[in-house]
């Protein structure tokens, strides 16, 4: 018995002086912590969408409060985080609110399949494995991996195949563009104002783009020569506006044969409306 004893009271002495050690230690070694990076995580949102690039609200934090990330990379936080941030790091923000935009209109109706696919439903895979499972190669796949990685319900897939944003919940974060493997969802600015194609077939002959999808570009350039500001060119296949000319005059709406040109202010993010679709 008394061996016991005296065993319970050494093993007490031991972890005593064990945790004086490693208190003292502790002391010895801590790395004072900012108490910036506390005040920089006080004004984000709290999310941890990690669309900033950084391991959740806690790790942007620290990066800001270094003095290593711009302070206008929270999405969700919009400009009233990236100003709050300024104001407490003493630095200038200019951030503008983004949300994403769907560069298809291959919805089941308008771009046919080129078989039925057997394999794990996701777009990621089916690209991977078939190469896509429609007969346009650059269209949406139509298997949502885009909603399944928004965090603010954003994103839902319509009736007709595609992903459909609600504008009304959109942060701009960009998830979605990043997990898209067609990379046909774009960041726009919110208040952007102009005409986009709604197609993404870089395909320069214009029956196989009449082929794989009838709501896609067939390069007549007709906005082109149309357009009364000369502020759309042909780039890799696809018309591309210049926003910094555009005045959303319309003609080239009006011009496209297949109506993919739209005005993004009028029929692709449209205010207060949730799940708009523009209609072929």
């Amino acid at each position: 018995m008394t061996a016991i004893w005296l065993t319970l009271g050494f093993s007490a002495i031991l972890a005593f002086l064990l945790g004086l050690a490693l208190g003292w230690f502790k002391e010895l070694f801590k790395v004072e912590r900012d108490p910036k990076i506390d005040a920089v995580r006080e004004r984000l949102p709290g999310v941890n969408c990690g669309a900033c690039g950084y391991p959740g609200c806690d790790g942007y934090a620290e990066a800001v409060a270094k003095g290593d990330a711009p302070v206008t990379k929270c999405a969700p936080g919009g400009k009233d985080v990236a100003d709050a941030l300024a104001s407490l790091m003493g630095v200038n923000a200019s951030s503008e609110d983004q949300v994403a935009v769907l560069l298809c209109q291959g919805a089941k109706d308008k771009a046919p399949v080129k078989g039925t696919y057997v394999g794990v439903e996701t777009c990621r895979a089916a690209k991977l494995s078939a190469g896509g499972t429609k007969l346009c190669a650059w269209g949406c796949l139509g298997y949502g991996d885009c909603t399944l990685v928004c965090q603010f319900d954003a994103l839902h897939m319509g009736d007709d195949g595609l992903p459909h944003v609600d504008y009304d919940k959109c942060t701009g974060c960009g998830l979605c563009a990043q997990e898209c493997p067609q990379q046909i969802l774009a960041m726009v600015p919110r208040s952007r104002k102009g005409s986009v194609v709604l197609c993404s077939n870089r395909s320069v002959v214009k029956a196989t783009v009449l082929k794989t999808c009838k709501v896609g570009c067939i390069k007549c350039e007709a906005c082109v020569r149309a357009c009364p500001e000369q502020c759309i060119s042909m780039v890799n296949g696809i018309p591309v506006t210049d926003y910094s000319k555009c005045t959303s005059c319309g003609v080239c709406v009006e011009k496209c044969p297949t109506k993919c040109y739209q005005l993004l202010e009028t029929a692709v993010i449209v205010p207060g409306k949730k799940l708009e679709t523009v209609q072929a």
